[in-house]
């Protein structure tokens, strides 16, 4: 929190100027070409910005109508009514594609106020990609979500990035969600991209075994213990756990309670992992996503 992802989406989605530097969204310049940029994406908010009082279905229309979907057929040479009445059809085709989509088909016609929080924010994306938008940006699209509800959003940007084809930018400051949505992962760190590649790549980095040590309390002079056993390349502790990088750590376990075991250590618990986002995020910043 606080590292600059908001302020990142703002400026890409022109609701913010930069202090300097340059940033292309689209193809068009954020800061000269502000009206191309808007006409290409679609935003989702931290914030719901919802019509609570109208239906999931009038929200859709309502923004399809302002960004002009089924605009194109305007020039329908059977004439103005003719053509009024196939672009409203265009529009609630698209209404109908996207509550498929988001499976908000059964509670379209319902007032917003009497959705759920997971229902309100697949709506809220579904909104934010009814016009075709070429990027769309997702500004924590997960939060405040219970794990269940967070598994099904998650779903929905996968399949929304297969099958409408179009780019999605996310925020987030859970390793988890991004590892499994994103095909690159940017780590940000006060105000600055310190890392950028794909996930496996990234996790790469690290390479080896990581195998995590919970100890008791009173467990003191535990660094030296470790740091003493070769094969351990790098000694780390952070919330009440030894973390110790190494190859093979499935080999390794027994000679590593056998050395806690002779200094008079005693482990609660031992787990062995390959390396995550989280463990990527520690090597570069040095502290905890909270932190």
């Amino acid at each position: 929190n606080g590292a600059g992802k908001t302020t990142v989406i703002k400026i890409l989605t022109t609701l913010l100027k930069p202090t300097s530097g340059t940033a292309r969204v689209a193809g068009f310049d954020v800061s000269k070409e502000k009206d191309s940029v808007r006409r290409s994406i679609g935003i989702v908010f931290q914030e719901p910005s919802l019509d609570w009082r109208l239906t999931g279905r009038e929200n859709l229309d309502f923004h399809a109508r302002i960004y002009g979907v089924g605009q194109d057929d305007q020039g329908d040479q059977g004439g103005e009514r003719r053509g009024s009445s196939k672009r409203r059809r265009v529009r609630e085709e698209r209404i109908e594609e996207v509550l498929k989509l988001v499976e908000l088909e059964e509670k379209a016609d319902e007032v917003v106020d009497k959705y759920s929080g997971g229902m309100k924010r697949r709506l809220e994306i579904a909104r934010g990609f009814i016009h075709h938008p070429k990027v769309l940006f997702l500004d924590e699209p997960t939060l405040g979500l219970d794990t269940q509800t967070r598994r099904r959003i998650w779903d929905f940007i996968k399949e929304l990035n297969a099958r409408e084809g179009l780019t999605v930018v996310l925020t987030t400051h859970q390793m988890e969600e991004a590892d499994y949505l994103c095909g690159r992962v940017g780590i940000i760190d006060r105000g600055r991209i310190i890392s950028l590649d794909t996930p496996r790549n990234l996790k790469d980095l690290i390479g080896s075994d990581l195998v995590s040590l919970e100890l008791e309390e009173n467990s003191g002079g535990y660094e030296e213990v470790f740091k003493r056993l070769d094969f351990v390349t790098e000694f780390r502790e952070h919330d009440g756990f030894v973390t110790l990088k190494m190859e093979r750590g499935d080999l390794r376990i027994p000679e590593i309670l056998e050395a806690a075991r002779q200094e008079g250590l005693e482990v609660r618990s031992v787990n062995l992992r390959k390396p995550s986002l989280e463990d990527v995020f520690l090597q570069f910043t040095g502290r905890r996503i909270r932190e």
